[in-house]
């Protein structure tokens, strides 16, 4: 099974199983890794923000301009964020980082 990394905003990694198919939000939440998604995946908030690693960030998929959109709301937006709920596990993510970014 493929697995993730999710940086905590105190630096602490956990690395997680990642089932296919399902959302970085979904799989934060499978784990009880603090990530809100306020609006359960959407596409009508910003609060499953995340920050992609550097390296990672190439291998995803172009954000959508809904996406975009709600990126305009997320506080401390880096390059490299996305939303969770926008980020489909495969097999090619194997391995992906992503760190939850500091809130306001």
């Amino acid at each position: 099974m493929p697995q993730m990394t999710f940086v905590e905003q105190d630096g602490t990694e956990r690395t997680v199983d990642a089932p296919l198919g399902l959302s970085v939000l979904e799989i934060a939440h499978k784990h009880g890794i603090d990530l809100e998604g306020a609006c359960e995946g959407s596409l009508a908030c910003a609060t499953c923000h995340v920050v992609v690693d550097p390296s990672w960030a190439p291998k995803l998929a172009a954000a959508t301009d809904d996406e975009e959109d709600m990126l305009d709301l997320a506080f401390g937006l880096e390059k490299t964020s996305r939303l969770g709920c926008q980020i489909v596990m495969t097999d090619a993510l194997d391995g992906l980082v992503v760190r939850l970014p500091r809130t306001a």
